[in-house]
C-alpha cells in the first residue's frame, strides 16, 4: 500500500489496510479492460484519486449511521475509498456510465466492503433521501445543486449541516457566485502537503 494512507491516517485498522492495498492492485487490473481513470494517471492512483477522495475524511468525522449519496462516482471516486474509511456509515454509488459501475462494484465486493448499494442510471432516478450527498469534478456547482437539492435530508445529526461536500480543483469563482446557498471552501493543502493538492478544494454547501 502507498504510504500516503498511512501517513495521513496512522490510525486505520489491519483491515482497512488490507483494503486500500488491494485497491492499488484491482484498479490498475481493472483499468486495463475498462477505462475509468486516465491511462497515464493510474500510476497516480493513491495520490490523485484515493488520497484525494479522503480529503473529506480530513474534512470531517461522520457519525455513524450517516448515509451519503456519491453522485457520478464512476469508477468509485470518493465513495469507495470513505466507504472503507468509515465501515459504519452508509454509502450510495451511482453513476450514467453501467462499465463504470460495474468496476465500482467489483472492487468494493472484492475488497470487502459491506457498507455499499450501487445504481446505473441519472440522478433524476435516484429519489431517496441522504445525509450528504459527496462528488468529484461532476459539474459546476450551480448545475449540480438543483439536481441533488431533493435528495438533501432535514434531518442533521452531525456537527456540519446536511448538505454537498464536492472535490473540484482550479479557479471557482464564478461558480460559487453563481448559487443561491452559502458556499465555503477549504484548500486540501489544510490537510495533505504534497504538490498535487496545491489547486486542489473541498467546497461544502449547507442545504
Amino acid at each position: 500500500m502507498n504510504n500516503s494512507i498511512l501517513k495521513y491516517f496512522p490510525e486505520i485498522t489491519p483491515t482497512q489496510i488490507e483494503q486500500f492495498s488491494k485497491m492499488g492492485k484491482l484498479y490498475p487490473e481493472w483499468n486495463a479492460k475498462i477505462n475509468v481513470i486516465s491511462r497515464k494517471d493510474i500510476d497516480n492512483l493513491y495520490m490523485n484519486h484515493i488520497l484525494h477522495s479522503l480529503s473529506i475524511a480530513k474534512f470531517f468525522t461522520p457519525v455513524d449511521g450517516t448515509i451519503f449519496l456519491d453522485m457520478g462516482t464512476g469508477g468509485g471516486f470518493p465513495g469507495i475509498p470513505l466507504a472503507t474509511m468509515f465501515p459504519n456509515c452508509q454509502f450510495h454509488l451511482i453513476d450514467r456510465i453501467g462499465k463504470k459501475i460495474k468496476v465500482a462494484m467489483s472492487i468494493a465486493e472484492e475488497i470487502g466492503l459491506k457498507n455499499v448499494t450501487f445504481q446505473h442510471g441519472d440522478i433524476g432516478e435516484c429519489r431517496k433521501k441522504y445525509d450528504f450527498v459527496v462528488s468529484r469534478a461532476v459539474m459546476r456547482l450551480d448545475e449540480l445543486l438543483p439536481l441533488i437539492r431533493k435528495n438533501i435530508s432535514k434531518e442533521n445529526k452531525n456537527k456540519y449541516q446536511n448538505g454537498l461536500i464536492c472535490l473540484k480543483g482550479g479557479v471557482l469563482d464564478d461558480e460559487m457566485a453563481a448559487v443561491n446557498y452559502p458556499v465555503i471552501d477549504f484548500p486540501i493543502t489544510e490537510f495533505f502537503n504534497e504538490p498535487f493538492f496545491e489547486t486542489k478544494k473541498i467546497i461544502y454547501v449547507p442545504m
